[in-house]
């Protein structure tokens, strides 16, 4: 039987630290990223909503691997830019956070933007009476009630990014699909190795979407 304790052969907890850290950093860039979409999405200026909607319409849907292999071929092996990235495991893991967050930025967009529609009119037209400019009345009274109420669905777009990150191994992130990939190879063992690996993605999701339910709880907009 095979022994998955074997961590000087296979090392299984720097696999999943290595997805770990690619859903944290892809989280952080597509939260920012598509915070900015989403504030071009309901921007007054048109070719700002015009440049939103077709970002966000063409890279939704656009498979994930195509956008993965698109930032490991078009900007590293065709231009040569390594985003200051060491090694080719350095350089792989840069490409992929980039890739996933010019993908999954889009769908936090779409959530925020949802949320921006369940914002009272009357809040932001009583901010513009009181002076504010777009961004103040975006910033100060729109998106902190916005980012409330899409906690759930953000909290879905993060652990589905937590899933996604098995697409980096098209590139060569050494990640948990990786490592899930190379065991089965050697060990010919396919139901144990894929039940530990599901285990370990379980391990990362379950609490994450329980935690973000009970914030999403504590901070629901009260109307």
């Amino acid at each position: 039987m095979f022994d998955f304790l074997d961590l000087d052969r296979y090392d299984l907890f720097g696999a999943f630290w290595t997805t770990v850290q690619l859903t944290v950093y892809s989280a952080i860039g597509s939260l920012i990223w598509g915070t900015v979409l989403a504030a071009m999405r309901v921007s007054p200026v048109p070719i700002m909503r015009a440049f939103g909607t077709a970002y966000v319409n063409l890279l939704r849907n656009t498979p994930l691997t195509l956008v993965i292999v698109a930032c490991s071929q078009g900007l590293y092996f065709t231009m040569g830019q390594t985003l200051g990235g060491e090694g080719t495991e350095g350089i792989a893991f840069r490409l992929a956070v980039l890739g996933f967050i010019v993908y999954t930025s889009t769908f936090v967009c779409e959530a925020l933007r949802s949320g921006i529609n369940t914002v009272p009119v009357g809040q932001a037209e009583a901010a513009r009476a009181l002076g504010l400019n777009f961004s103040q009345v975006l910033g100060l009274v729109v998106l902190p009630q916005a980012f409330r109420s899409v906690v759930p669905p953000l909290a879905n777009v993060l652990i589905a990014l937590t899933k996604n990150t098995t697409v980096a191994a098209t590139i060569g992130v050494a990640e948990a699909a990786l490592l899930m990939r190379d065991m089965i190879e050697r060990e010919a063992q396919l139901i144990p190795i894929a039940a530990v690996f599901a285990f370990g993605f379980i391990v990362l999701t379950l609490p994450t979407g329980l935690f973000l339910g009970w914030v999403s709880k504590r901070v629901a907009v009260k109307r």
